[in-house]
Protein backbone atom coordinates (compact mmCIF):
# COMPACT_ATOMS: atom_id res chain seq x y z
CA UNK A 1 0.00 0.00 0.00
CA UNK A 2 2.78 2.16 0.69
CA UNK A 3 4.35 1.93 -2.26
CA UNK A 4 1.14 2.46 -4.33
CA UNK A 5 0.94 5.76 -2.27
CA UNK A 6 4.65 6.55 -3.43
CA UNK A 7 3.68 6.07 -6.88
CA UNK A 8 0.47 8.34 -6.82
CA UNK A 9 2.79 10.88 -5.04
CA UNK A 10 5.31 10.84 -7.90
CA UNK A 11 2.38 10.73 -10.75
CA UNK A 12 0.68 13.21 -9.16
CA UNK A 13 3.68 15.76 -8.34
CA UNK A 14 5.81 14.70 -11.42
CA UNK A 15 4.32 12.71 -14.19
CA UNK A 16 1.28 14.61 -14.57
CA UNK A 17 2.77 18.05 -13.96
CA UNK A 18 5.91 17.92 -15.94
CA UNK A 19 4.05 16.35 -19.21
CA UNK A 20 1.73 19.43 -19.06
CA UNK A 21 4.81 21.75 -18.51
CA UNK A 22 6.95 19.40 -21.59
CA UNK A 23 4.17 19.79 -24.26
CA UNK A 24 3.51 23.48 -23.34
CA UNK A 25 7.28 23.79 -23.90
CA UNK A 26 7.57 22.18 -27.01
CA UNK A 27 4.88 23.78 -29.01
CA UNK A 28 6.78 27.52 -27.61
CA UNK A 29 10.03 25.35 -28.83
CA UNK A 30 8.77 24.39 -31.82
CA UNK A 31 7.91 27.62 -32.74
CA UNK A 32 11.44 28.89 -32.48
CA UNK A 33 13.03 25.59 -33.72
CA UNK A 34 10.77 26.54 -37.11
CA UNK A 35 11.86 29.77 -37.70
CA UNK A 36 15.62 28.99 -36.65
CA UNK A 37 15.53 26.71 -39.30
CA UNK A 38 13.99 28.97 -42.15
CA UNK A 39 14.63 32.02 -41.40
CA UNK A 40 18.02 31.82 -39.69
CA UNK A 41 18.24 33.73 -36.56
CA UNK A 42 16.96 33.62 -32.94
CA UNK A 43 13.54 35.12 -31.99
CA UNK A 44 13.96 36.71 -29.09
CA UNK A 45 10.34 38.14 -28.88
CA UNK A 46 8.63 34.50 -29.23
CA UNK A 47 8.29 34.52 -25.37
CA UNK A 48 6.42 37.88 -25.70
CA UNK A 49 4.49 36.52 -29.26
CA UNK A 50 2.90 33.65 -26.57
CA UNK A 51 2.06 36.65 -24.13
CA UNK A 52 0.72 38.69 -26.67
CA UNK A 53 -1.09 36.01 -28.27
CA UNK A 54 -2.81 34.77 -25.10
CA UNK A 55 -3.51 38.49 -23.69
CA UNK A 56 -5.61 38.71 -27.69
CA UNK A 57 -7.10 35.12 -26.68
CA UNK A 58 -8.19 36.40 -23.04
CA UNK A 59 -9.55 39.60 -23.97
CA UNK A 60 -12.18 37.49 -26.20
CA UNK A 61 -12.54 35.01 -23.54
CA UNK A 62 -14.08 37.85 -21.35
CA UNK A 63 -16.19 38.87 -24.57
CA UNK A 64 -17.96 35.71 -24.88
CA UNK A 65 -18.38 35.29 -21.28
CA UNK A 66 -20.04 38.33 -21.46
CA UNK A 67 -22.68 37.38 -23.98
CA UNK A 68 -22.99 33.97 -21.95
CA UNK A 69 -21.18 31.95 -24.43
CA UNK A 70 -19.45 29.10 -23.36
CA UNK A 71 -17.72 25.98 -23.92
CA UNK A 72 -19.59 23.73 -21.62
CA UNK A 73 -17.18 21.82 -19.86
CA UNK A 74 -14.19 22.72 -21.84
CA UNK A 75 -12.45 26.06 -21.01
CA UNK A 76 -14.39 28.85 -23.13
CA UNK A 77 -10.77 30.10 -24.44
CA UNK A 78 -11.04 27.28 -26.76
CA UNK A 79 -13.42 28.76 -28.81
CA UNK A 80 -11.49 32.47 -28.44
CA UNK A 81 -8.22 30.72 -29.56
CA UNK A 82 -8.90 31.38 -33.40
CA UNK A 83 -8.84 35.10 -32.96
CA UNK A 84 -6.15 35.13 -30.92
CA UNK A 85 -3.80 33.50 -33.59
CA UNK A 86 -5.32 35.27 -36.03
CA UNK A 87 -4.68 38.62 -34.29
CA UNK A 88 -1.24 37.51 -33.52
CA UNK A 89 -0.65 36.28 -37.10
CA UNK A 90 -1.13 39.43 -38.20
CA UNK A 91 0.99 40.98 -36.07
CA UNK A 92 3.84 38.87 -37.10
CA UNK A 93 3.29 39.71 -40.45
CA UNK A 94 2.98 43.28 -40.10
CA UNK A 95 6.30 42.81 -38.19
CA UNK A 96 8.05 40.92 -40.45
CA UNK A 97 6.77 43.83 -43.34
CA UNK A 98 8.06 46.47 -41.09
CA UNK A 99 11.36 45.32 -39.47
CA UNK A 100 12.54 41.78 -40.04
CA UNK A 101 12.32 42.39 -44.13
CA UNK A 102 14.40 44.99 -44.33
CA UNK A 103 17.16 42.83 -43.07
CA UNK A 104 17.02 40.11 -44.66
CA UNK A 105 17.24 42.35 -48.08
CA UNK A 106 20.44 43.29 -46.84
CA UNK A 107 21.48 39.75 -45.99
CA UNK A 108 22.41 40.98 -42.24
CA UNK A 109 24.53 38.38 -40.34
CA UNK A 110 22.11 36.16 -38.19
CA UNK A 111 23.25 38.03 -34.80
CA UNK A 112 21.76 41.06 -36.32
CA UNK A 113 18.83 39.92 -37.12
CA UNK A 114 18.75 38.45 -33.36
CA UNK A 115 19.47 41.54 -31.60
CA UNK A 116 16.44 43.52 -34.05
CA UNK A 117 14.03 40.73 -32.38
CA UNK A 118 15.48 41.69 -28.65
CA UNK A 119 14.26 44.97 -30.08
CA UNK A 120 10.88 44.17 -30.95
CA UNK A 121 10.85 41.91 -27.71
CA UNK A 122 10.37 45.15 -25.75
CA UNK A 123 8.01 47.03 -27.62
CA UNK A 124 5.46 43.45 -28.03
CA UNK A 125 5.91 43.51 -24.17
CA UNK A 126 5.24 47.16 -23.58
CA UNK A 127 1.83 46.46 -26.07
CA UNK A 128 0.87 43.53 -23.72
CA UNK A 129 0.97 45.52 -20.75
CA UNK A 130 -1.11 48.52 -22.73
CA UNK A 131 -3.53 45.94 -23.76
CA UNK A 132 -3.92 43.69 -20.97
CA UNK A 133 -2.55 44.66 -17.80
CA UNK A 134 0.46 43.59 -15.28
CA UNK A 135 -1.59 41.89 -12.99
CA UNK A 136 -2.01 38.27 -12.94
CA UNK A 137 -5.40 36.90 -14.23
CA UNK A 138 -7.00 33.37 -14.13
CA UNK A 139 -9.16 32.38 -16.98
CA UNK A 140 -9.87 29.25 -16.82
CA UNK A 141 -13.63 28.03 -16.77
CA UNK A 142 -15.49 24.96 -17.46
CA UNK A 143 -14.96 21.62 -15.44
CA UNK A 144 -12.03 21.40 -13.25
CA UNK A 145 -10.99 18.00 -12.89
CA UNK A 146 -11.08 14.74 -15.19
CA UNK A 147 -10.21 12.89 -11.75
CA UNK A 148 -10.49 14.73 -8.17
CA UNK A 149 -8.48 14.16 -4.89
CA UNK A 150 -11.19 12.85 -2.53
CA UNK A 151 -12.80 10.67 -5.88
CA UNK A 152 -9.67 9.43 -6.23
CA UNK A 153 -9.15 8.29 -2.06
CA UNK A 154 -12.70 6.95 -2.05
CA UNK A 155 -12.18 5.19 -5.27
CA UNK A 156 -9.28 3.55 -4.43
CA UNK A 157 -9.01 4.03 -0.58
CA UNK A 158 -5.26 5.11 -0.97
CA UNK A 159 -3.80 7.66 1.74
CA UNK A 160 -2.69 10.17 -1.45
CA UNK A 161 -4.44 12.06 -3.64
CA UNK A 162 -4.48 11.71 -7.20
CA UNK A 163 -5.53 15.33 -8.59
CA UNK A 164 -6.15 15.10 -13.06
CA UNK A 165 -6.90 18.39 -13.93
CA UNK A 166 -8.71 18.81 -17.32
CA UNK A 167 -6.37 21.84 -18.26
CA UNK A 168 -3.48 18.95 -17.96
CA UNK A 169 -5.73 16.90 -20.16
CA UNK A 170 -6.51 19.50 -22.86
CA UNK A 171 -2.96 20.53 -22.86
CA UNK A 172 -1.28 16.89 -24.16
CA UNK A 173 -4.52 16.44 -26.10
CA UNK A 174 -3.94 19.45 -27.93
CA UNK A 175 -0.29 19.63 -28.36
CA UNK A 176 -0.51 15.97 -29.66
CA UNK A 177 -2.71 16.79 -32.49
CA UNK A 178 -0.83 19.97 -33.44
CA UNK A 179 2.39 18.29 -33.74
CA UNK A 180 0.90 15.31 -35.62
CA UNK A 181 -1.00 18.00 -37.94
CA UNK A 182 2.64 20.51 -38.51
CA UNK A 183 4.64 17.02 -39.36
CA UNK A 184 1.89 15.50 -41.54
CA UNK A 185 2.03 19.74 -42.95
CA UNK A 186 5.84 19.59 -43.24
CA UNK A 187 6.06 16.10 -44.82
CA UNK A 188 2.78 16.12 -47.40
CA UNK A 189 1.54 19.25 -48.54
CA UNK A 190 3.52 21.52 -51.22
CA UNK A 191 4.20 24.52 -49.16
CA UNK A 192 5.65 22.21 -46.54
CA UNK A 193 7.69 20.66 -48.79
CA UNK A 194 8.87 24.33 -49.83
CA UNK A 195 9.59 25.18 -46.16
CA UNK A 196 11.48 22.65 -45.69
CA UNK A 197 13.56 23.13 -49.36
CA UNK A 198 14.16 26.69 -48.24
CA UNK A 199 15.56 25.68 -45.13
CA UNK A 200 17.82 22.83 -46.22
CA UNK A 201 19.27 25.39 -49.29
CA UNK A 202 17.50 28.69 -49.54
CA UNK A 203 19.58 29.62 -52.67
CA UNK A 204 19.08 26.52 -54.50
CA UNK A 205 14.89 26.28 -53.27
CA UNK A 206 15.03 29.72 -55.49
CA UNK A 207 16.66 28.34 -58.45
CA UNK A 208 14.29 25.72 -57.98
CA UNK A 209 10.85 28.65 -58.40
CA UNK A 210 10.35 28.33 -54.70
CA UNK A 211 8.77 31.77 -53.38
CA UNK A 212 10.88 33.14 -50.27
CA UNK A 213 7.79 35.69 -49.29
CA UNK A 214 5.21 32.82 -49.07
CA UNK A 215 7.55 31.01 -47.40
CA UNK A 216 8.51 34.12 -45.14
CA UNK A 217 4.78 34.30 -44.68
CA UNK A 218 3.85 30.90 -43.76
CA UNK A 219 6.48 30.91 -40.83
CA UNK A 220 5.71 33.24 -39.86
CA UNK A 221 1.54 32.18 -39.35
CA UNK A 222 2.68 28.67 -38.05
CA UNK A 223 4.94 30.04 -35.53
CA UNK A 224 2.09 32.51 -34.33
CA UNK A 225 -0.20 29.88 -33.84
CA UNK A 226 2.03 27.98 -31.86
CA UNK A 227 2.96 30.61 -29.86
CA UNK A 228 -0.83 31.76 -29.34
CA UNK A 229 -1.51 27.91 -28.53
CA UNK A 230 1.44 27.49 -26.36
CA UNK A 231 1.13 30.39 -24.36
CA UNK A 232 -3.17 30.30 -23.73
CA UNK A 233 -2.40 26.34 -22.50
CA UNK A 234 0.34 27.63 -20.17
CA UNK A 235 -2.25 30.25 -19.07
CA UNK A 236 -4.99 27.76 -18.42
CA UNK A 237 -2.56 25.20 -16.56
CA UNK A 238 -1.15 27.90 -14.31
CA UNK A 239 -1.88 31.46 -14.50
CA UNK A 240 -1.24 34.44 -16.76
CA UNK A 241 0.81 37.43 -16.64
CA UNK A 242 2.51 39.57 -19.30
CA UNK A 243 6.30 39.34 -17.77
CA UNK A 244 5.72 35.50 -17.02
CA UNK A 245 6.43 34.73 -21.12
CA UNK A 246 9.31 36.66 -20.38
CA UNK A 247 11.07 34.36 -18.09
CA UNK A 248 9.22 31.16 -20.12
CA UNK A 249 12.16 31.87 -22.97
CA UNK A 250 14.83 30.14 -21.25
CA UNK A 251 13.67 27.24 -20.85
CA UNK A 252 12.12 27.44 -24.76
CA UNK A 253 15.05 28.14 -26.10
CA UNK A 254 16.75 25.09 -23.98
CA UNK A 255 14.40 22.68 -25.05
CA UNK A 256 15.03 24.05 -28.63
CA UNK A 257 19.03 23.50 -28.08
CA UNK A 258 18.99 20.55 -26.10
CA UNK A 259 16.58 18.89 -29.18
CA UNK A 260 18.42 20.42 -31.76
CA UNK A 261 18.07 23.54 -33.73
CA UNK A 262 16.00 23.52 -36.34
CA UNK A 263 14.62 19.65 -35.78
CA UNK A 264 10.97 19.66 -35.28
CA UNK A 265 11.30 16.50 -33.55
CA UNK A 266 14.75 17.77 -31.13
CA UNK A 267 12.25 20.74 -29.84
CA UNK A 268 9.49 18.09 -28.89
CA UNK A 269 12.12 16.00 -27.09
CA UNK A 270 13.92 18.44 -25.71
CA UNK A 271 10.70 20.26 -24.21
CA UNK A 272 10.01 17.23 -22.06
CA UNK A 273 13.71 16.77 -21.10
CA UNK A 274 13.42 20.17 -19.42
CA UNK A 275 10.03 20.19 -17.80
CA UNK A 276 11.02 16.44 -16.46
CA UNK A 277 14.30 18.14 -15.07
CA UNK A 278 12.80 20.78 -13.87
CA UNK A 279 9.79 19.34 -12.14
CA UNK A 280 12.17 16.41 -10.86
CA UNK A 281 15.07 18.41 -9.58
CA UNK A 282 12.93 20.96 -7.38
CA UNK A 283 10.71 18.30 -6.22
CA UNK A 284 10.60 18.07 -2.34
CA UNK A 285 10.98 14.20 -2.32
CA UNK A 286 10.46 13.94 1.49
CA UNK A 287 6.79 12.33 0.88
CA UNK A 288 7.86 9.81 -1.17
CA UNK A 289 10.81 8.75 1.00
CA UNK A 290 8.60 8.26 3.36
CA UNK A 291 6.27 6.17 1.55
CA UNK A 292 9.25 3.84 0.66
CA UNK A 293 11.08 3.60 3.79
CA UNK A 294 8.60 3.31 6.90
CA UNK A 295 9.44 4.69 10.35
CA UNK A 296 12.12 6.87 8.78
CA UNK A 297 11.64 10.44 8.91
CA UNK A 298 14.06 12.73 6.52
CA UNK A 299 14.63 15.87 8.65
CA UNK A 300 14.95 17.91 5.51
CA UNK A 301 12.10 18.20 2.21
CA UNK A 302 14.83 16.24 0.24
CA UNK A 303 14.57 19.03 -2.48
CA UNK A 304 17.91 19.91 -4.58
CA UNK A 305 16.58 22.85 -5.65
CA UNK A 306 14.40 25.12 -4.14
CA UNK A 307 11.58 26.21 -6.91
CA UNK A 308 12.76 29.81 -7.41
CA UNK A 309 15.74 28.36 -9.18
CA UNK A 310 13.63 25.82 -11.62
CA UNK A 311 15.23 27.75 -14.24
CA UNK A 312 18.66 27.55 -13.13
CA UNK A 313 17.95 23.68 -14.43
CA UNK A 314 16.96 25.09 -18.18
CA UNK A 315 20.57 26.63 -17.90
CA UNK A 316 22.77 24.30 -16.64
CA UNK A 317 21.33 21.49 -19.01
CA UNK A 318 21.86 24.70 -21.84
CA UNK A 319 25.15 25.05 -21.27
CA UNK A 320 26.13 21.31 -20.59
CA UNK A 321 24.36 20.48 -24.39
CA UNK A 322 26.28 23.41 -25.93
CA UNK A 323 29.89 22.49 -24.41
CA UNK A 324 29.39 18.77 -25.58
CA UNK A 325 26.97 18.73 -28.12
CA UNK A 326 26.19 22.13 -29.77
CA UNK A 327 23.66 20.41 -32.18
CA UNK A 328 21.40 19.04 -29.72
CA UNK A 329 20.27 15.41 -29.37
CA UNK A 330 18.84 15.13 -32.70
CA UNK A 331 21.55 16.68 -34.68
CA UNK A 332 20.19 20.57 -35.48
CA UNK A 333 21.78 23.06 -36.35
CA UNK A 334 24.99 24.07 -34.76
CA UNK A 335 24.16 27.57 -32.51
Amino acid sequence: MDLLNALVAILNYIIIPATAYGAQLALGALGVTLIYGILRFSNFAHGDTMAFGTAITILVTWGLQALGISAGPLPTALLALPVGIAATAALMLATDRVVYRYYRRVRAAPVILTMVSVGVMFVMNGVTRVLIGVDEIRFADGARFVIGPQEFKAWTGLAEPLALRATQVITVVTAGLVVAWLFWFLARTRTGKSMRAFSDNEDLALLSGIDPNRVVAVTWIIAAGLATLAGTLYGLDKTFKAFNYFHLLLPIFAAAIVGGLGSPIGAIAGGFVIAYSEVAVTYAWKKVATYLIPGWEAEGLMQLLSTEYKFAVSFAILIIVLLFKPTGLFKGKAV
